[in-house]
């Protein structure tokens, strides 16, 4: 017997089924017919050169700046409309194509820029002496092996914790934003590191999701990005706090380098040992220049009070009777008066002798 179907029925079953066997189809063609309706849903038709399908996605899921002609890779559910249109609602949408990518880039960052989201004032510095960092990305992926292979080199002791994530293809914002999200929800990390190796403009176009940037410029941890090579830029390295150029330089920048700090560390060592030397020798030089100001003004206090004893001495010698009588002069002791027995007193001889006349000098 015959399935029998009111026409809701059949749309529901047809959905059901398309559903069930295509629920993430992934598409990739030329955007045309392009038009937004009351401001809440997108609507175009994806073409190539044989055949075309009509798409649309609600406003708030659209992460790339589309335009008429772009070619892009959607991923989506076809649908059958109430009205029996057959359609593809598309989760996710990314330019394909060097030309495409870059000009989504230019749009999307003409967008954000006057909005403010790359303003430098709100970049931060990283944290000085790290000891706690958060990486997303492939664990997989020669760029992540690198990161954590210098990251060891340099420093090491480092806790790592890692969000293992798709790094290119229309998963990757996601689950990259899912990341960052539980990183800060746990808030058990000082910085967030997003790395990624190089590849192809399509490889990064990824990194150029509207809601992964608005993501990494509202995290409240710091987020450092290392993504592709140097001449490589995305949206993502301009909403971060630091940029490096690639997930090796990313590493150099948030680790010391245990062989320059070792080395720097002797080099203070030796300028230390020659600045406390110098000291000593200062010090003692001018020890010894004060012992010798010293001495000199003892000794010369001491030559001092010799002459002066000297002096005494000549004074109180040449007072002595002994050295009188040596010149020739007597002492007379007695009364001197006619009649009297006096003294006299030379420096070899005394005599006794009678006072005969006194006389008195004119």
């Amino acid at each position: 017997m015959e399935n029998k179907f009111t026409v809701s029925e059949f749309v529901a079953y047809c959905n059901q089924t398309l559903e069930y066997a295509y629920s993430g189809c992934v598409i990739e063609g030329e955007v045309t017919s392009l038009k937004t309706s009351q401001g809440k849903w997108v609507f175009f038709d994806l073409k190539d050169e044989e055949s075309s399908v009509n798409c649309f996605i609600p406003v708030w899921s659209l992460r790339v700046a589309l335009e008429e002609g772009m070619k892009v890779v959607i991923r989506g559910t076809p649908k059958l409309t109430a009205w029996g249109k057959f359609s593809i609602t598309v989760q996710a949408i990314q330019p394909v194509g060097e030309g495409n990518i870059k000009k989504n880039f230019e749009l999307l960052k003409k967008k954000l820029e006057k909005e403010g989201l790359f303003d430098a004032a709100k970049k931060r510095p990283l944290p000085r002496d790290l000891s706690k960092i958060g990486v997303i990305s492939s664990t997989q992926a020669a760029g992540y092996a690198d990161f954590i292979k210098i990251i060891n080199e340099r420093w090491g002791g480092l806790e790592v914790s890692v969000c293992h994530t798709q790094v290119q293809g229309l998963v990757a914002p996601d689950q990259i934003i899912r990341a960052i999200d539980y990183l800060n929800e746990r808030n058990a990390v000082e910085v967030i590191a997003i790395i990624r190796g190089g590849g192809s403009a399509d490889d990064l176009a990824c990194f150029n999701d509207e809601k992964l940037v608005r993501k990494i410029a509202s995290s409240r941890i710091p987020v450092i990005t290392g993504i592709g090579h140097e001449i490589d830029e995305s949206l993502a390295d301009l909403a971060a706090d630091v940029v490096a150029s690639t997930p090796s330089n990313a590493a150099q920048m948030l680790t010391r380098d245990k062989k320059a700090e070792i080395s720097n560390l002797h080099d203070n060592i030796a300028r230390i040992k020659t600045q406390i030397l110098s000291r000593i020798e200062l010090v003692n030089n001018d020890i010894k220049l004060k012992t010798a100001s010293i001495s000199s003004r003892i000794i010369s206090a001491i030559d001092s009070s010799l002459n002066e004893i000297r002096s005494i001495y000549r004074v109180l010698d040449g007072l002595n009777p002994e050295n009188v009588l040596k010149n020739g002069y007597a002492i007379i002791t007695g009364k001197i008066k006619v009649g009297e027995e006096i003294e006299i007193e030379t420096a070899r001889k005394k005599l006794r002798a009678d006072i005969k006349e006194v006389k008195e000098k004119k």
